[in-house]
């Protein structure tokens, strides 16, 4: 465990939010660990938050929320000597599935205060870092319209259903990987910048890994979007046919195009658009994992 103290910064906005927060304060009291505990109810507060605990000087910050929560926030702890706890309150929980982390508040407590740290890659779009993954295609055009109850009240099920209604509108489009004669064309439905194996909850990029030191670009390859569905359907139920419709390019910074220019959605958050440079960031902090 870390000399320096502990703080905990919980988004009670997110899917389990204030009830985990309470839940998580207790169980740290129970297993005798202290930490400055800082509930924030109103999202926009919560880089502000951070930045005034981190001035403090904690060895250990511990975030609570969902996969946009912690990708959101995690540039502000790079290069601050800080070791970083996950306490996964979102809907996927994406990050903390590629890094083995309970999804359960007591497991979660119990990884961070016996766990073991574990150095670990962050992406970068352009400038920004993120967790795990940012996508093109489908995800973002969710990610841009999806109401925020239905994801609150009623989780994965909430998000699948809008999801159905967004493919409606959904149309494939040309994907352009790398730059000159060389560059890769080819049509597609959806596209992940992946430094994990999961997305949406469901490990799709096998290939990838959070300190493998490279960045992963996966595209599901097709000319209709009925290839998306054949593809999430395959990873879900982990057939040998989810890599059938897939290509995958890796590398420490990879170019990534689209015709037309597409949003591009970042751990569930729409922050950029094509064309964007995908990085990798090696071994830039640390992170509590199960022993």
């Amino acid at each position: 465990m870390p000399e320096k103290p502990a703080a905990m910064i919980v988004n009670t906005r997110s899917r389990h939010g204030q009830a985990w927060f309470e839940r998580a304060c207790a169980r740290f009291a129970e297993l005798g660990f202290d930490v400055d505990a800082h509930p924030v109810e109103e999202p926009d507060r919560l880089e502000a938050t951070v930045d005034k605990v981190l001035a403090a000087g904690p060895g250990l910050l511990i975030l609570g929320g969902g996969d946009g929560t912690i990708s959101g926030l995690v540039d502000r702890i790079v290069g601050k000597g800080v070791r970083l706890g996950v306490l996964p309150l979102g809907t996927a929980n994406s990050f903390a599935r590629s890094l083995g982390i309970p999804l359960d508040v007591d497991g979660a407590v119990d990884t961070i205060v016996h766990g073991q740290p574990r150095r670990i890659d962050l992406g970068m779009i352009g400038d920004d870092y993120f967790a795990n993954t940012a996508a093109i295609g489908l995800s973002p055009q969710i990610a841009e319209t999806v109401p925020h109850a239905a994801k609150k009240y009623f989780g994965r099920a909430g998000y699948l259903a809008w999801a159905a209604l967004e493919f409606a509108r959904f149309k494939p489009f040309t994907l352009i990987i790398g730059e000159g004669p060389d560059a890769k064309r080819m049509r597609a439905v959806e596209v992940r910048i992946s430094n994990g194996p999961f997305h949406g909850g469901t490990e799709l990029v096998d290939e990838a890994r959070v300190d493998s030191g490279e960045i992963v670009v996966q595209a599901v390859k097709g000319h209709v979007k009925r290839r998306l569905i054949h593809n999430w359907a395959a990873s879900i139920l982990k057939l040998d046919a989810r890599h059938d419709d897939t290509v995958t390019f890796s590398g420490q910074s990879l170019r990534v195009a689209t015709e037309p220019p597409l949003p591009v959605s970042i751990d569930g958050e729409v922050l950029a658009r094509t064309p964007v440079t995908a990085r990798i960031a090696a071994g830039v902090i640390e992170v509590m994992v199960p022993a």
